[in-house]
């Protein structure tokens, strides 16, 4: 599904270090066709599943999840890194390969019942993700799903999350 996109993905050897390949979506974005392409093929893929929120996880996530949010007839909110948001917040800290992280997100955002699909770029090893998908429940939401436009099938990611709809559009095997 939508592999005609990887022609507008960008591949950066050795960033952000020495060994690893970077898959760049700006050149994806600045497209017209291809960007509408890609937030069309997203949106397919839950069409009729009553999507009440979207919620993207910073940074690349704001990218696509609002104008997901507009395709499905959804509300957007953000998942962001701590200090970002002004109101009241929910967080939760989760492990990384060599420390830990926290994301925040409104504790009002998301309500008991409503039905949330989360949206990011890229899913490598599913820890920021299976963090989202925590902290969405824990206000309540069910989680619907979990949409990326990239995965590298060579990470753990989709394993991290078990019992969830994971959907990506285009797949790297290294």
């Amino acid at each position: 599904m939508g592999n005609e996109l990887k022609a507008f993905i960008r591949e950066v050897p050795d960033y952000p270090k020495p060994g690893i390949l970077f898959y760049d979506i700006t050149t994806l974005l600045k497209q017209p066709r291809p960007f509408a392409r890609t937030v069309d093929l997203l949106a397919a893929h839950y069409a009729g599943r009553n999507i009440e929120l979207v919620a993207g996880i910073e940074a690349r996530g704001f990218i696509f999840g609002p104008a997901l949010a507009y395709r499905l007839g959804a509300g957007f909110v953000p998942i962001r890194k701590p200090r970002k948001l002004p109101a009241p917040t929910a967080a939760i800290e989760y492990s990384l390969e060599y420390g830990t992280d926290t994301l925040e997100i409104h504790r009002d955002a998301v309500h008991p019942g409503q039905r949330v699909l989360i949206v990011d770029d890229l899913i490598a090893t599913g820890g920021t993700a299976a963090a989202s998908a925590r902290l969405v429940e824990e206000l309540g939401g069910k989680v619907e799903g979990l949409a990326f436009i990239v995965e590298l099938t060579f990470l753990p990611g989709r394993r991290q999350l078990p019992g969830y709809d994971v959907m990506s559009l285009l797949q790297y095997d290294k």
